[in-house]
């Protein structure tokens, strides 16, 4: 018996199952027992009887067998509510289970609960109308970012060992690095997003946050693969958990660029970053190379491109909803409203092909791109989006378009252009979590994950807060 939540990664747990030292339903009622006094606020729907239907029937020779998991609020689970974190839906209910949610529970998972998401996935930072703020478990003065922060705060939290996330801007790279977890963005279209898809602005990616390298490899086998409801997924590849370590890295060719040449990064996280980044190169027997990467700052861009979908989700209850939308959104709607017709969009499809060639360019010289997951540590749980940097005020130094953008501005550009990114931990910075970001190439994210395997078996992490409640 256990009254705590499991301190391992999701693999670990499953192992104890089947080793008979835990069963599913304990490791459940630990689980509910600490997201009922959690102050995180990282769950905004419970669906406790058929979790604990679902546990006392698991079947533990699956992948993620009697696994309690968290699924992100914007992904849909038949039966759960479909707020999009919005009080404009506040009372719309999921008639269906996403792709990614069906292929989970035929491996076993157990849903336990929706996490926490940004309004419409549309900032770093979780704290919205409809489910006020959402903390991170390292400072609870501070963001686990967003979208995916109900998810990052919930497995850094000790609450639930892994949670399913969206990643259209940085959604689980920004929170993976808050907080202290692995994080992996695929190549656009590795797991399908459907039933219902919308194809534009194809940015966003489907995956999860997790505590170990393995436990993502092992959701990836589980998720990845074709369906005719996403017409744009990728086919089924095999072996993501059992080709870990397989994979010769040793003479491919790494660049560093902490900033991407695109935003400004705190000067302690940019020196943590490059010893690690360094440390990472030799103990993978990479070959660093020299190459300019100077990628647009892409938040106007990427903004303009994801209105298209966010205006027509509002329909004809937008402007009279305007006052339920958090001041962001409202702010995004008001520039579609005022900017947003064929030449934006014409000016934003032509900027999309300028970022994929300069990353292509980049690509064309080496293998990784090492950089910095954020431009500084946590900011304020309720925000608003940090203008400043250490100590440069970004707006009287690089002016207000260069100070909104720098929040984005290291994870946009693999959205734009569909390469996979990991975040790995880092270290800290003031108590703080710092996330190595690597972007590699496309339909690469298995090298990725060995690059990450490295660096945790040579600098492990803490799978969990230190203030956890474990």
């Amino acid at each position: 018996m256990t009254d705590q939540p499991w301190p391992g990664d999701a693999c670990s747990l499953v192992d104890a199952f089947r080793a008979g030292t835990l069963s599913p339903v304990e490791a459940l009622g630990a689980s509910l027992a600490a997201i009922d006094s959690s102050e995180l606020n990282a769950f905004s729907h419970m669906d406790v009887e058929a979790a604990r239907s679902a546990a006392a029937q698991a079947d533990v020779s699956l992948p993620f067998g009697g696994v309690p998991v968290g699924i992100k609020e914007l992904e849909s689970v038949d039966g759960w509510p479909a707020t999009e974190a919005s009080l404009v839906f506040k009372d719309r209910v999921a008639d269906h289970d996403s792709t990614q949610v069906t292929r989970l529970r035929a491996a076993g998972a157990v849903l336990a609960g929706q996490t926490t998401a940004s309004e419409f996935g549309g900032i770093n930072c979780t704290h919205t109308k409809l489910h006020g703020t959402t903390r991170n478990p390292w400072n609870l003065e501070r963001t686990p970012g967003g979208s995916s922060g109900g998810s990052a705060a919930a497995v850094a939290g000790g609450l639930i060992p892994i949670a399913s996330g969206g990643d259209g801007g940085g959604s689980i790279r920004i929170p993976a690095g808050f907080t202290g977890l692995f994080g992996l963005k695929s190549t656009f279209g590795r797991i399908p997003k459907g039933p219902a898809t919308l194809q534009p602005p194809l940015t966003v990616v489907v995956g999860c946050v997790s505590r170990s390298v393995r436990d993502t490899a092992r959701w990836f086998d589980v998720c990845n693969g074709f369906d005719a409801r996403d017409t744009l997924s990728l086919p089924r590849v095999q072996g993501w958990e059992a080709g870990l370590d397989s994979f010769d890295l040793s003479g491919k060719r790494a660049v560093v660029s902490i900033d991407l040449g695109a935003a400004i990064v705190e000067p302690r996280a940019t020196a943590l970053l490059v010893e690690m980044a360094e440390a990472l190169i030799a103990g993978a027997g990479l070959r660093r190379v020299d190459v300019a990467v100077e990628l647009p700052q892409a938040g106007l861009e990427w903004a303009m491109s994801n209105l298209i979908g966010l205006a027509g989700a509002l329909g004809d209850r937008y402007p009279d909803c305007n006052d339920d939308l958090t001041p962001e959104i409202q702010l995004g709607m008001n520039l579609a409203t005022h900017h947003l017709n064929v030449q934006t969009a014409g000016a934003t499809e032509m900027f999309r092909i300028e970022v994929n060639e300069r990353m292509a360019d980049v690509f064309d010289q080496a293998d990784f791109i090492f950089a910095a997951a954020n431009p500084d540590v946590a900011f304020a749980a309720a925000g608003p989006m940090p203008t400043t940097v250490g100590d440069v005020d970004l707006i009287t130094e690089h002016g207000f378009d260069k100070a909104i953008g720098n929040n984005g501005a290291l994870t946009i550009p693999a959205n734009l252009t569909g390469n996979p990114a990991v975040s790995i931990p880092a270290g800290s910075v003031d108590g703080l979590p710092v996330g190595l970001q690597v972007i590699g190439r496309h339909h690469e994210e298995q090298l990725l994950l060995d690059l990450a395997r490295i660096a945790e078996r040579e600098r492990p992490w803490p799978v969990t807060a230190p203030a956890a409640p474990l």
